[in-house]
């Protein structure tokens, strides 16, 4: 009555008892009759107890579904975040690559005019 059943369908009758115990239904029906009376007995005096935990605990399976809903909407979004910067930063990668080149290949030229004597220069002055 506590716990999962390992055995059995997990119904509270005699063959899932014995099933439950390892036992053959017809030991316990004719030869421990006091047990079959006391799991009968139990069964009933289970039953007639109002039972208001299961409203709690659908409730509590709702919310859990849906915060796991919501958990899993915002993991997919930020998925698809992380894809698209991981672009961006693919892209700008790329254009700080070739804005370096750029930049040294200018610093060349640069310096190879700097290396080169101006003769126009030198005349006006």
């Amino acid at each position: 009555m506590i716990g999962a059943p390992l055995h059995s369908d997990g119904k509270l009758t005699i063959v899932s008892l014995a099933a439950e115990a390892g036992l053959r239904r017809n030991k316990l029906t004719h030869k421990h009759t006091g047990l079959k009376d006391l799991f009968y007995a139990l069964v009933k005096a289970r039953d007639s107890v109002p039972d208001a935990m299961p409203e709690t605990a659908r409730a509590r399976a709702v919310k859990h579904q849906q915060d796991l809903a919501r958990v899993c909407a915002e993991r997919d979004d930020l998925r698809t975040q992380t894809q698209l910067l991981t672009r961006i930063v693919q892209v700008l990668e790329i254009e700080n690559h070739r804005l370096k080149k750029t930049n040294r290949d200018l610093e060349r030229q640069l310096a190879d005019r700097a290396a080169v004597p101006d003769l126009n220069r030198r005349r006006r002055s």
